[in-house]
C-alpha cells in the first residue's frame, strides 16, 4: 500500500491534490492511503511522519515551517520519502536539487502534472523491487521497504517497514541475499546483519541506529569499514 502525505495550507489544494491522487491510482487498482496536513508544524508533530510516507506532496509556501525546510527535516532523517513540491511559483528549482525532489508541480499545472509526476514516480519504485522465494512463498519486494535481514541458524529473516510482512524468512545464507541486493544500498554491518543503509540514521559507539527506532550491533574489527561505508553512501544522495 503506498503511503501518501499531503502537506497544504490551502484547502482548495489539498481537495484538488487528492482527488487527483485518488482517480489515478484507483484506475491502476493500486491500493493507498492519503493523509492530509495543514503545514510543515502540522507534518513535523508527530516525529512518525519523518519516515512512514512514500510519497510527500508539500507545498512551498507556508507560514512557519515551509516546505523547504520540512523536506530537510526529511532528509535529516531518510532518503526513501519522494518529495515532490507543489507551488504558484517558480523561483524555488535550485532548493528542490538541493533535497531530491522527485519533482517540481506548478500548482496551475496539476491536472497534468500531478499524473506525470506518479508515473515517473511508480517506474522508479518498479525499478527496485526484487523477488524471493520466502517460507510464506514467492514474494516481490520494494527494496526501500526492507529495513534489514538477519541471519539465523539456517533461515534469513527479512525486517520490513510494512506491517504485513512481518518476519518474512527464507533458507538461504546471507552471503547469497547479499549479492542479491548489490547496488540497492545494503551494507554487511555484521556476520549476522545485512542493513538498508537508507534507514540508517547513524554509526556510532559501534552500533547502527535506524530511522525507525532500535539499533544493531557493529562489531570492533567491522566499525570503521562499516562506518566509512556509511559515510560514502551518504555523500553520495
Amino acid at each position: 500500500m503506498l503511503q501518501i502525505a499531503i502537506c497544504d495550507d490551502e484547502k482548495y489544494y489539498r481537495d484538488r491534490i487528492q482527488t487527483l491522487l485518488a482517480g489515478y491510482l484507483k484506475k491502476r487498482q493500486l491500493e493507498y492511503a492519503i493523509t492530509r496536513f495543514l503545514s510543515g508544524e502540522d507534518f513535523l508533530s508527530r516525529r512518525e511522519n519523518i519516515v512512514q510516507y512514500d510519497i510527500v506532496f508539500l507545498d512551498i509556501s507556508m507560514n512557519a515551517i515551509d516546505g523547504i525546510e520540512t523536506a530537510q527535516q526529511i532528509r535529516a532523517f531518510q532518503s526513501r520519502t519522494e518529495i515532490v513540491f507543489v507551488t504558484a511559483f517558480f523561483s524555488y528549482v535550485l532548493e528542490g536539487y538541493k533535497v531530491n525532489a522527485v519533482r517540481y508541480i506548478l500548482k496551475d499545472t496539476l491536472d497534468t502534472a500531478v499524473e506525470e509526476c506518479m508515473d515517473a514516480i511508480l517506474r522508479k519504485r518498479q525499478l527496485r523491487q526484487v523477488s524471493f522465494s520466502f517460507l510464506e512463498g514467492e514474494r516481490r519486494l520494494y527494496t526501500d521497504n526492507i529495513l534489514y535481514i538477519e541471519s539465523r541458524k539456517h533461515k534469513a529473516v527479512f525486517f520490513c517497514l510494512d506491517a504485513e510482512l512481518v518476519n518474512l524468512a527464507i533458507y538461504d545464507k546471507l552471503d547469497h541475499i547479499e549479492q542479491q541486493l548489490e547496488g540497492y544500498g545494503f551494507l554487511r554491518i555484521h556476520k549476522s546483519y545485512l542493513v538498508n543503509m537508507k534507514h540508517i540514521l547513524r554509526i556510532s559507539n559501534y552500533k547502527a541506529e535506524l530511522d525507525v527506532g532500535g539499533e544493531l550491533p557493529v562489531p570492533r574489527r567491522r566499525y570503521q569499514s562499516v562506518k566509512e561505508a556509511f559515510v560514502a553512501y551518504k555523500g553520495a544522495l
